[in-house]
């Protein structure tokens, strides 16, 4: 998508660690396509990272125009790129490659006019320090403020719900999969395993969702954040189920009904799924 912009890439990123998309943007930037970076600040606009600052730096210096996100997100974890004004892909990675062949990640290419302006509005809000609404768009996720969205989706489901997530902490996320289990929904939770879930997890087993983890070493890292939801309708994005990610940080993420998208999406769950620890 970078080698074949003709004028504009327009890349938001949590993390930003590969030195062969950096030096894509820098070439496409000398190559007369306006390139411009927003970059993860910290939290709150805090100190930033030691490789967010080289990766500035870097592309600072390769010509790109590059900015740090807004400080009134407690973070900037929405990882999108728009090429030309014509397509967008949303994204669950970040641009870091020690982690490409071991995560368990998706990206959604989007061609859909009116979803490309909206994530285009809000880009130019947060590079310009505007304090805005994302503009709405009925498949577009935003946070802050995702919490309604997906809390209504889980609600809404009646027959079945796969869930794959890094982090499991938000009450009212819980609270509604073990509701959803309780009413007969076939709650099915893939995620790496780590202490800080085991209170939420045991709530859920309890209730009677099917929990599977894989171990913090394993060969195979649940970073994904997906929801499908009776077969038929799919959440990607880049919000964890926590608190902070749902009210607080700049996220996105897109609901999807495309039934050949909805397919794959299933078949790597069950891969993922047959491969995890029964909790």
């Amino acid at each position: 998508m970078i080698q074949g912009a003709e004028k504009s890439i327009d890349l938001v990123m949590y993390e930003l660690e590969d030195t062969q998309i950096e030096n894509a943007l820098i070439y496409a930037e000398k190559n007369g396509v306006a390139v411009r970076v927003l970059l993860n600040e910290g939290d709150y606009g805090a100190q930033p990272s030691s490789y967010s600052a080289a990766a500035y730096q870097y592309l600072q210096a390769g010509g790109v125009s590059v900015h740090w996100s807004p400080s009134y997100f407690a973070l900037t974890h929405q990882k999108t790129m728009i090429v030309d004004g014509n397509q967008a892909v949303i994204m669950t990675f970040n641009l870091t490659p020690q982690y490409y062949s071991t995560d368990r990640d998706f990206g959604i290419v989007d061609k859909d006019p009116e979803d490309i302006a909206a994530v285009e509005t809000a880009f130019n809000d947060d590079w310009q320090d505007k304090k805005d609404t994302a503009a709405p768009r009925d498949d577009l996720v935003w946070s802050p403020g995702a919490d309604t969205e997906l809390l209504a989706m889980i609600n809404n489901t009646r027959s079945s719900l796969c869930i794959e997530n890094e982090e499991m902490s938000d009450t009212p996320v819980v609270n509604a999969l073990i509701s959803a289990a309780k009413l007969g929904v076939k709650v099915e939770i893939v995620m790496t395993y780590s202490s800080n879930w085991s209170a939420s997890f045991t709530k859920l087993a309890a209730a009677g969702v099917a929990i599977r983890t894989y171990a913090a070493n394993a060969s195979l890292y649940i970073h994904a954040k997906l929801i499908l939801s009776d077969a038929d309708i799919a959440f990607v994005g880049s919000q964890n189920f926590s608190a902070s990610s749902l009210q607080d940080n700049r996220e996105l993420g897109i609901m999807l009904t495309d039934a050949n998208i909805i397919n794959s999406l299933s078949a790597t769950f069950q891969s993922d799924w047959l491969g995890g620890t029964p909790y």
